[in-house]
């Protein structure tokens, strides 16, 4: 696929995904959801659970917290380099201000990260929560108008590949 090749599909897939001034019930849904993948929330978690969790938890929490820093970092970088715009849009101000780079997705990678990791780290019930939980967080944030869909797509992709490595390393 050339370049407009790729921009077509975007704005195709963009256009079709797009809840703005749609659908009330399912854009404060895609809200929830577009805000579940935040990293403060997910290091927050974390930290709770390394403070008062036993060692196994504590250990297991230093381990997804690492990976999440460490994806975060690697996103980041691929931001700066690419400098892709975000798509015009009026929702995730706070987004808009602090990251103006859409790609690649850091909460689709993080989403997929997470899954990845619950489903090789356990536990079983949170690999059952977080499978179907990490293509919807992609999508969320498409319909809410931060992200492309190629963004998300190679956001997924950076953590799968963080996840799958992050499992050889532990």
């Amino acid at each position: 696929m050339d370049r407009q090749q790729l921009e077509a599909f975007d704005a195709r897939w963009f256009s079709w995904l797009s809840l703005a001034g749609r659908r009330p019930g399912l854009r404060r849904l895609a809200i929830l959801l577009a805000h579940s993948g935040d990293s403060w929330f997910w290091l927050l978690a974390l930290a709770i659970l390394a403070l008062t969790g036993d060692q196994a938890m504590r250990i297991w929490a230093y381990r997804l917290g690492g990976a999440i820093l460490g994806l975060a970092l690697l996103v980041l970088t691929i931001k700066l380099v690419v400098r892709r715009q975000r798509p015009d849009g009026q929702w995730g101000a706070i987004y808009r201000k602090s990251d103006p780079h859409s790609f690649p997705s850091g909460h689709a990678a993080r989403a997929v990260l997470l899954a990845v990791l619950a489903l090789g780290l356990g536990p079983v019930w949170l690999a059952a929560v977080l499978l179907p939980w990490a293509p919807l967080v992609g999508l969320a944030r498409i319909a809410m108008g931060l992200h492309y869909p190629t963004d998300v797509l190679a956001g997924a992709a950076i953590g799968l590949a963080a996840g799958l490595i992050t499992l050889l390393i532990f």
